[in-house]
């Protein structure tokens, strides 16, 4: 998947927020830390350092979400960073519920909070930021409540 490629699926997804630019990809594809997962309208993009896996972004174009998609992109990048890591990181916004549940239900936990990190069309938004053990233990429930 080109830059370009991930640029456009990033602007379709992220609509309340800055969409990377196609440069900011080539940056940092250009990392040898720094792996994609791709898949069909969709990728995550991920880093590991020092024994710790950050989820950079993930993205599913709005056209092929709700199918499943994303929670393959999980299981890709969790199970490939759990060769080398020990435990994932990431940031999300607070108001992002089904990037919450989904990322509840492979095992992150909110270990601390970034006040307006996210601008928005009309205000801001926080950022949580969660950790995850790995290898992951994904969720058997399925009750659709956030867990705080």
């Amino acid at each position: 998947m080109s830059p370009e490629e991930l640029a456009a699926i990033h602007r379709a997804a992220f609509t309340q927020e800055r969409a990377w630019a196609s440069s900011e990809f080539s940056d940092l594809l250009a990392n040898p830390l720094t792996h994609l997962e791709a898949a069909a309208h969709g990728f995550a993009l991920w880093r590991g350092i020092a024994g710790e896996a950050e989820l950079l972004t993930i993205a599913v174009a709005p056209v092929a979400q709700a199918r499943g998609i994303g929670t393959g992109l999980m299981t890709t990048w969790m199970s490939k960073a759990a060769k080398t890591c020990t435990e994932a990181v990431l940031d999300v916004a607070a108001d992002n519920i089904s990037a919450l549940r989904l990322y509840q239900h492979y095992g992150f936990e909110t270990i601390a909070k970034r006040p307006n990190y996210y601008r928005r069309p009309d205000g801001h938004a926080d950022a949580l930021i969660m950790r995850a053990r790995l290898p992951f233990p994904v969720s058997k429930k399925s009750s659709g409540e956030l867990r705080p």
